[in-house]
């Protein structure tokens, strides 16, 4: 376990008269299975890049792991799925890659070239490649986009089974399904609390109409 200091964070695009975040300030453990939610336009993407360094805000992020941003691109997308993968996490032995392909439904594309695969598979290849990186910390940006009803089970149940990553999604059972933590990005805050997707915004709506 270790912990993510988010300290006074300011950040807002060029051009832009409101800034995205103003003196933001979290602390999130690089265990939990974190869902980030908010409204289009509150900034959940924006973080992500920026702790991921894309973007560069003022402020202080502190963390002992090294934030890998998904989705990402691979430098030979025409070699097999295997050795692709293999360039993005060069600690991995093949084995371990194999495992975790096995897992997301992926054991018999192991020798097809990674830019023939349909982009629901592409996806899983990616996010499967991304957990073996030694020292990274996953930022999950919106992966259903691509995935099937089939697909996204068996992305949720693999993503049950990892500690440690930020995953934003307009699934909510999607996110119910994988997360143990939410940040919720609100117009006048931003809310950290244990649970569900579903939890938080049940009690959301009690406190708007109490």
């Amino acid at each position: 376990m270790s912990l993510i200091q988010i300290q006074n964070l300011t950040f807002g695009y060029d051009g832009s008269f409101y800034n995205v975040f103003d003196g933001l300030n979290l602390q999130l453990d690089t265990d939990w299975r974190c869902g980030l939610a908010g409204r289009n336009g509150r900034g959940k993407t924006t973080l992500l890049k920026l702790l991921s360094g894309e973007l560069q805000g003022r402020g202080a992020v502190t963390a002992a792991v090294r934030f890998e941003y998904f989705p990402y691109t691979l430098n030979h997308p025409n070699l097999p799925l295997l050795e692709a993968l293999g360039e993005t996490c060069p600690e991995a032995q093949d084995w371990q890659l194999e495992r975790e392909l096995s897992l997301l439904g992926l054991a018999d594309s192991l020798e097809k070239p990674f830019s023939l695969l349909s982009e629901g598979q592409k996806t899983r290849a990616l996010l499967a490649a991304m957990f073996l990186r030694e020292g990274g910390f996953p930022l999950i940006d919106e992966p259903t986009n691509h995935l099937d009803a089939a697909g996204r089970a068996v992305l949720a149940s693999y993503l049950q089974k990892k500690p440690g990553f930020i995953l934003v999604s307009h699934d909510r059972a999607f996110l119910d399904a994988c997360i143990d933590h939410l940040v919720s990005i609100n117009k006048s805050d931003v809310e950290v609390r244990a649970g569900s997707f579903s939890s938080w915004y049940k009690e959301r709506l009690e406190r708007d109409t109490a």
